[in-house]
């Protein structure tokens, strides 16, 4: 995309929207940014300082003045502010979309419900341990928590870009190609943004693989329902390489030439029916991979390093010390003989569930926010199983307290202080302390990893 020149209006001054700002702005375009809340100073000298026009306290026309439009990620279609620029026929794009026209290096992109992060975060690490020892440069943005706009401009063409890719990014990709992309699964989140329809939900995350070609990749996680119906149905109709992975034979069975399974000891390659071992269990199953869910993230990264030619042992290396993601089933501390686990990531009900299963013993759980249509009734049996009490925070509170009476304890707290405070004194010795919100955070914090960070703070200033 040529944007010299252009006049292109930006919705949303937060992260995304500020660093694709920047990045359009030193291409040549005049760049007019448009925020519904009020701007921080260090935001209008910033945009003052590199001649970026601005609006603050509201949407206005003028944003419409414009040959294109960047929206952040967290603004949805059905907002005001984009059904006025759709209506007016003005091409609309994401940040993603926007930073890959000015990309040259190699991008791999990774989507799905839920492991993305994981999956990034690891596939970054392998790529960085490859790359001292090829001389490449490998970075991890986009979902993550970094801007791709931020880094597309220090990149070279040997180097490589993993993105983390939300529905909301990937629904403004129009020519965003990923010579390798990764579906981790797909379970219901999000519905309230799309109608109740988990295939409309599922359709913004396939506009991953929609330029990818003969030469590319498309990694896929064939335990997923929803994306072995998908994929198998109609492996013939995709120009690229479909690499199945999955714990058994399912994957091998699916698999047109490449596959990656588990089958309990062994991370194996399959090429043409014959399976060759990539990594010990030994070296993988640790705490950073507790759980049954974390094997299909060690499988979707590998899947997508032998893609990208990565050397196998900086895959082995990287799987053998990896410390895990930060706010992930992340360990806390332990006190008075119960441990702590900070799991502010979780943002949906396959989350919670996931890490329900995945944390050993009776539990404690902290659980609430923004609910997102969420359906509480599969957890009911590990609920009962496990949770000794559940501690409901924000605004979904009530539902959550409706969802388990009779199952389990159920309290409410007006605050994640509140709730931590009531988390202690109902913890027994031995007992685990999830936070595990199952919800988005947007009711009480800005994202998950403020969530997170408090949760942490608030635990490690508990006193023996």
């Amino acid at each position: 995309m040529q944007v010299k020149g252009k006049k292109i209006s930006v919705i949303g001054a937060k992260r995304s929207g500020m660093a694709a700002a920047v990045l359009l702005s030193a291409r040549g375009a005049s760049v007019f940014v448009s925020e519904l809340a009020q701007l921080s100073g260090d935001e209008k000298t910033l945009l003052s300082g590199l001649g970026i026009d601005y609006e603050e306290g509201g949407h206005t026309g003028r944003l419409c003045d414009a040959d294109l439009v960047v929206v952040s990620p967290g603004i949805p279609r059905e907002s005001d502010v984009v059904r006025m620029v759709l209506w007016k026929g003005i091409p609309l794009f994401s940040e993603i979309e926007a930073a890959s026209w000015f990309c040259r290096a190699k991008m791999a992109g990774i989507t799905g419900t839920d492991g993305k992060t994981t999956t990034a975060t690891l596939l970054h690490c392998i790529a960085e341990e490859d790359g001292r020892t090829r001389g490449y440069t490998a970075v991890s943005a986009g979902n993550i928590g970094v801007p791709f706009s931020a880094v597309v401009p220090s990149l070279a063409p040997d180097d490589l870009a993993i993105i983390e890719l939300s529905s909301y990014q990937l629904e403004g990709c129009t020519s965003f190609h990923p010579v390798v992309s990764v579906i981790t699964n797909i379970t219901p989140d999000h519905l309230d943004r799309y109608h109740g329809d988990i295939r409309e939900y599922a359709k913004a995350k396939y506009r991953i693989y929609r330029q990818q070609q003969q030469t590319d990749a498309l990694c896929y996680n064939v335990d997923d329902p929803l994306l072995r119906e998908h994929f198998c149905n109609g492996a013939g109709a995709y120009p690229f390489r479909l690499i199945p992975f999955g714990i058994g034979e399912d994957a091998v069975r699916h698999a047109s030439g490449e596959a990656f399974s588990f089958d309990g000891s062994f991370i194996l390659h399959w090429k043409d029916g014959i399976p060759y071992p990539v990594v010990a269990a030994e070296e993988f199953l640790k705490n950073s991979f507790r759980g049954r869910h974390n094997i299909y993230n060690v499988l979707a990264a590998t899947a997508a390093a032998f893609s990208l030619g990565i050397d196998r042992e900086a895959l082995r290396v990287t799987l053998s010390g990896f410390p895990g993601v930060e706010h992930r089933q992340e360990f806390v501390r332990s006190l008075d003989g119960v441990d702590w686990i900070n799991d502010s990531k979780a943002t949906n009900v396959n989350a919670l569930f996931q890490a329900l299963n995945a944390v050993p013993g009776r539990l404690v759980l902290i659980a609430g926010g923004r609910d997102k249509g969420n359906d509480y009734s599969g957890l009911v049996d590990v609920v009962r199983s496990k949770v000794a009490a559940i501690v409901a925070i924000g605004e979904s509170r009530e539902k959550i307290c409706r969802a388990f009476e009779g199952i389990t304890r159920t309290l409410r707290a007006g605050t994640l202080e509140d709730a931590v405070d009531l988390a202690r004194k109902t913890a027994c010795c031995g007992d685990t302390v999830l936070f595990s919100p199952g919800c988005a955070s947007f009711d009480m914090f800005a994202n998950f990893e403020e969530r997170g960070r408090l949760f942490k703070h608030l635990t490690l200033e508990l006193k023996l």
